[in-house]
């Protein structure tokens, strides 16, 4: 009973009451031949003893002690069990929506303190209060662009990253948006000439990505004004996050959509994240997801609540900013309190050494014949690297020496099939970059 919720009796109570004899009644209408009739090929009976014995035997078999240097928009930082500590409390972990201010004020001042970090650290004035991920805040702002503007054309890079532009393109599908994407120039950069030979009144905005999926870093303050020349906005996507730390934020952007994930939560297979749409102030009402505000109450006292947008502004259909009525509270106080822990001198000089190592690898990496670096544009923790044969090929050899190699290009640039994306951060040591040298050297060696 302690996994079996409903006993038998209860079952068939419930049974009666719709009118149903029998468990078989009840799913009749499913055809035959869909039914399942014999017993799942699972082992056990266990008890609870050897359910958790089984359990830990398969995580035994995970594969340990590898070093890796992947990156494109999913980053291994250093991260406190302060963070893990804070947010498992029950008054945090077991929380849902704060509609009720006067008994989550918690919740709400920890979701107003992220906002505010979010808008110090992109140099826009205002952020919400967080999204499904990176992907969806960039398709959600480029959905934000259209509606402030009135027009249904969008430039997109073609260095915006291609699971981005994936969601972007299954949003557009249905919505009468048209995405054209724009072509990177021998730098890594967005080609200008040929934005501004698409640039027309028909623009909603143009998508670049900074650091791009690259790895190299835009010149968002030039993009900004030939966007604007044409009455266009500028959706600016940061997959890394911590590149903050040194890079110049965005501020000239109208909209910046960014991936939180670097501030807080690990890897974890691909998720949870937690996306951010931080803006000008003048579109806040056109912004999606949650805000919550300062307010003070009826004696003066500070207090917090959602404003602006509440869930029920999410489900109308046609009348809705956003088809996300729902935010990643849980991973934005993640966030929160690791900024907050590492304060803007942690943030700096993490990202200070996430861009010393990736100059280090650079190096090193270079100087085996036959590598060399694909792009010549400024670059954060991420750079492109060519090879004399197959990334893939060459990974094949690294995962031997228990290496995950960098990103293999190919496949979403098939010019780029000798091309991969190295990611260096500050959990990645000099002997790791040495040995990844070392493995890349001997992989060409031995494939001569």
């Amino acid at each position: 009973m302690r996994y079996l919720p409903k006993s038998p009796a209860e079952r068939q109570e419930m049974l009666a009451a719709i009118g149903a004899g029998s468990i078989d009644e009840l799913f009749s209408t499913i055809p035959e031949r869909f039914r399942l009739r014999q017993a799942l090929k699972l082992p056990g009976p266990f008890s609870e003893a050897e359910i958790i014995e089984y359990f830990k035997e398969r995580a035994a078999e995970n594969s340990v002690g590898y070093t890796s240097f992947l990156g494109a928009g999913v980053y291994n930082h250093l991260r406190s069990v302060v963070t893990d500590a804070i947010i498992q409390r029950g008054e945090f972990l077991t929380s849902y929506t704060p509609y009720q201010a006067e008994i989550t004020q918690g919740t709400l001042q920890a979701i107003f303190e992220f906002q505010t970090l979010m808008c110090q650290l992109t140099g826009q004035e205002v952020a919400n209060a967080s999204m499904w991920d990176g992907s969806t805040a960039t398709t959600e702002a480029v959905l934000m662009a259209e509606r402030v503007t009135g027009r249904t054309r969008v430039l997109v890079a073609r260095s915006l990253h291609p699971e981005y532009r994936d969601v972007l393109r299954t949003y557009a599908k249905n919505s009468g948006l048209q995405v054209e994407e724009l072509p990177f120039s021998a730098d890594g950069m967005l080609t200008q000439s040929n934005l501004r030979a698409a640039l027309r009144d028909d623009v909603a905005a143009l998508v670049v990505q900074s650091p791009n999926f690259l790895g190299v870093l835009e010149s968002v303050p030039e993009l900004t004004e030939i966007v604007h020349s044409a009455g266009a906005l500028l959706v600016v996507a940061i997959t890394e996050a911590v590149s903050l730390g040194v890079v110049r934020p965005p501020a000239e952007a109208d909209i910046v959509a960014m991936e939180g994930q670097s501030f807080g939560l690990p890897p974890s297979y691909g998720g949870p994240f937690g996306g951010v749409i931080a803006s000008k102030d003048k579109f806040v009402r056109q912004m999606p997801g949650r805000l919550a505000g300062q307010t003070t109450d009826t004696e003066g006292r500070r207090g917090f609540v959602l404003t602006l947008a509440t869930r029920e502004q999410h489900i109308r259909r046609e009348k809705a900013t956003s088809n996300i009525c729902t935010n990643q509270a849980l991973c934005a106080l993640a966030a929160t309190v690791h900024l907050t822990l590492l304060g803007k001198e942690g943030l700096r000089e993490m990202a200070e050494q996430n861009l010393a190592k990736a100059q280090f690898a650079l190096a090193e990496l270079t100087k085996i014949p036959g590598v060399h670096r694909t792009f010549r544009g400024p670059f954060f923790n991420e750079f492109t690297i060519e090879l004399p044969r197959s990334a893939r090929i060459v990974n094949g050899y690294l995962l031997r020496e228990k290496i995950v190699g960098p990103l293999p290009l190919g496949q979403n640039y098939p010019e780029l099939t000798k091309n991969a994306l190295v990611c260096v951060t500050e959990t990645t040591s000099r002997e790791d970059i040495e040995r990844l040298a070392a493995g890349v050297r001997r992989a060409l060696e031995q494939a001569l």
